[in-house]
């Protein structure tokens, strides 16, 4: 399989300053646990727990998004797109994704995934598909609030944060179809 890394790619636009991304829930580069799932494959949709840590100096406000480039798609498949997170909040806790308005911190906007959506969709590799790669990715950013449309998709997003970023952590899970 072909280990394409879209932000390996953003990066040679512009270099951005590491931050560090954890969970309690999985180490970086092993598999998701069965919860973070889709219902479709035997999980719960449940968002994991992510921490971060490595803010510079000047974050007004971070992003967060799950994003798998492995997708029989073309253009990769988004999970989840959170933005307008208080700098004060550097974790968000397991299933925080679920919709509920109590899941996120106040004043934080999630974005339609893919299955249009306004939560966290778990994993699914599609049989035949092999393993995919889920990217948890924050942003720190250097607005308060990014000027994005209701309903818009995570790509724009994607294109948004990017100019405003300060630094960044990615934290990868997996999940196998095989």
């Amino acid at each position: 399989m072909f280990e394409f890394d879209p932000y390996a790619e953003l990066a040679r636009l512009k270099d951005f300053p590491r931050m560090t991304v954890t969970s309690t829930d999985f180490a970086d580069g092993e598999p998701l646990p069965r919860e973070s799932w889709g219902a479709a494959g035997g999980g719960a949709d449940r968002s994991p727990q992510l921490s971060w840590s490595g803010a510079p100096e000047g974050t007004k406000s971070f992003a967060v998004s799950c994003y798998d480039p492995d997708a029989p798609t073309g253009s990769g498949f988004w999970h989840w797109a959170v933005y307008d997170i208080d700098p004060s909040v550097t974790e968000l806790a397991a299933d925080a994704g679920n919709g509920s308005p109590d899941g996120l911190p106040e004043g934080a906007i999630t974005l339609p995934n893919e299955a249009r959506s306004e939560r966290f969709i778990g994993a699914g590799p599609p049989p035949t598909t092999g393993t995919h790669r889920y990217f948890f990715v924050v942003d720190a950013l250097d607005v308060a609030h990014l000027d994005i449309p209701a309903g818009a998709t995570p790509a724009i997003l994607g294109f948004n944060r990017h100019f405003h970023s300060l630094a960044r952590g990615i934290l990868v899970g997996t999940a196998s179809s095989d």
